[in-house]
């Protein structure tokens, strides 16, 4: 009995959060990828804020890698299933999807940019709020090899996990108390997605 009491408290409440969120934020942000609906940007930037009031070496690392894997992994799942829409005479669910998500002038401005600058937009369609869906649609449409466009992603992941990993950093430098860091970052990376579509409609003429 007393060899458990012992086995117990030596295993410390950081390393149960890590053994749990790890493999949390990995499932969430690879659905996230798959169904954009998910707000990874927010998950990723909870997540920064709680490592960064761990005293666990290497937990912002962790954070890091789990979420750029887990958005590369998304990403190339999604583009593969829309490269077999493609070929598909009916089209596919997946397809259809993006073709929802990617307004007619969204995807005209990212098939110009991807005829511009190649796989490089991919980069900044993923730190571009709503901007991964065109070009990925754009990418599909122009017969991107799926190698090609998972070679461009793998920047593109990294440079957003950076993004939102550092959104979550200053948050939880801002405040003593995790949770306070956590609505602070959520707060901030949803108003960032939501600041183009509101500039929009502001921008747009009255009718």
């Amino acid at each position: 009995m007393n060899l458990l009491a012992a086995a117990g408290a030596s295993v410390s409440p950081e390393s149960t959060q890590q053994a749990i969120g790890y493999p949390t934020l990995f499932v969430l942000v690879l659905i996230g990828a798959l169904v954009p609906v998910v707000p990874t940007g927010a998950l990723v930037s909870s997540a920064a804020v709680v490592a960064f009031h761990q005293t666990a070496p290497f937990s912002l690392l962790l954070v890091f890698a789990t979420a750029s894997l887990a958005a590369f992994l998304g990403d190339v799942a999604l583009y593969w299933l829309g490269k077999r829409g493609m070929r598909s005479r009916n089209g596919s669910r997946w397809l259809e999807r993006l073709r929802d998500r990617a307004p007619e002038d969204r995807l005209a401005q990212a098939q110009s940019k991807l005829s511009d600058h190649g796989v490089a937009v991919l980069v900044l369609s993923r730190l571009v709020p709503a901007g991964r869906i065109p070009v990925m649609l754009a990418c599909l449409m122009a017969r991107m090899p799926l190698r090609t466009f998972a070679r461009g992603d793998v920047p593109a992941c990294l440079a957003w996990a950076v993004t939102y990993q550092l959104i979550g950093i200053l948050g939880g430098s801002l405040f003593e108390e995790p949770w306070e860091g956590v609505v602070a970052a959520v707060a901030l990376t949803l108003g960032i997605s939501i600041a183009p579509s509101v500039w929009r409609r502001v921008r747009r003429p009255a009718a």
